[in-house]
């Protein structure tokens, strides 16, 4: 049914029940999450007004910013089929070894130029070699004083002494996503399992580091994938939670498949709050493409974007998404989140 035929009885209450018990404290079920996604489209402003109300509890009206930038690019042995830097992938995309010190800087301070909160450094491999770790735990000090944004680190497996120099280094929080379902994920990538994953976000909670995880929609799964991902990034405590949708880039495996609609995103994002109510949302990679002009109604559920460019593909300009978050009525913080309150969309 599209937005525009007569909505039948779809019990509107019930969405605002879920919300009335995550407010008070309560959690959804397996079942309940996988009713979100599978809500009509005559639903869909309900489920937003529940995650609205949710999140606006957490975090305001406020949107805050993350800024990636690929400091290695390519050279991947892992065989990821959603990624372009992967061993299997054919896409035409610049590969390059650890960029400098001063490339790093320079791309910080566009970072907080940009009104980003975190600054993202991102490499290409397996797991970082020690030289590479280095190089974090040596720059991340420097980005810190001189632009004081928070710092993410996606490195790929990490050992718990890794974590440990990261932590101690200054870094906030490591991002390692489990990207789908346990059950799933061999169908997506097989140099590596989902266990790996999981023990290196445990690595990384054991040395004090936040933990930044989450997913990709559009890969294939199914619903229940999803919802089992949101489950376990719930367990897991996870403190931030990006939601991905595939950029299907040509000359990866996944070139071919498409099965998202925007309204399958908004759902996505919808029931990833109220599973984890608590957890900064992040709209990611391929919202501009999966999303499309319905982008500024996944705000109602997610408090988290990036902003700029992604790792080999391009963002929307950072003046649209400001220009969003305006007319929105919403508010770009690098500190601690507004409580302003805004009119209801009941």
């Amino acid at each position: 049914m599209s937005l525009a035929e007569a909505p039948r009885d779809t019990a509107p209450g019930r969405w605002q029940a879920l919300a009335d018990r995550v407010l008070a404290g309560g959690t959804i079920d397996r079942v309940e999450a996988r009713g979100i996604l599978e809500s009509s489209d005559a639903e869909l402003l309900d489920i937003l007004a529940a995650a609205w109300r949710v999140r606006h509890r957490h975090f305001g009206n406020s949107v805050q910013l993350f800024f990636l930038m690929n400091a290695k690019s390519g050279l991947c042995p892992e065989d990821c089929g959603y990624c372009s830097q992967s061993k299997v992938s054919e896409a035409e995309i610049p590969r390059y070894n650890l960029l400098s010190a001063p490339r790093l800087l320079e791309a910080a301070k566009l970072a907080a130029e940009q009104q980003s909160k975190t600054f993202c450094i991102v490499i290409s491999a397996r797991g970082p070699t020690q030289r590479e770790i280095d190089f974090v735990c040596q720059i991340t000090p420097q980005i810190k004083q001189q632009y004081s944004l928070n710092i993410c680190a996606c490195l790929g497996l990490l050992t718990p002494e890794q974590a440990k120099q990261l932590a101690a280094a200054g870094v906030d929080k490591v991002n390692h996503n489990l990207n789908t379902s346990e059950r799933h994920y061999g169908e997506v990538c097989t140099t590596h399992t989902y266990a790996d994953r999981v023990a290196t976000l445990a690595a990384c909670r054991s040395a004090g580091l936040e933990l930044c995880s989450g997913g990709i929609m559009g890969m294939g799964e199914t619903h229940d994938d999803l919802v089992d991902m949101a489950l376990e990034l719930r367990a897991l405590g996870v403190e931030s939670i990006p939601l991905n949708f595939l950029n299907a880039i040509d000359g990866t495996p996944l070139e071919h498949v498409n099965r998202i609609n925007p309204r399958d995103c908004l759902r996505g994002l919808v029931m990833l709050r109220l599973v984890n109510p608590t957890a900064e949302i992040r709209i990611a990679g391929g919202r501009e493409i999966h999303l499309g002009s319905l982008q500024p109604l996944g705000l109602y559920a997610a408090n988290s974007m990036f902003v700029g460019d992604y790792l080999t593909t391009k963002g929307q300009l950072p003046e649209a998404d400001y220009k969003m978050i305006e007319e929105m009525g919403f508010v770009i913080t690098r500190g601690a989140e507004s409580a302003e309150p805004l009119p209801t969309m009941a």
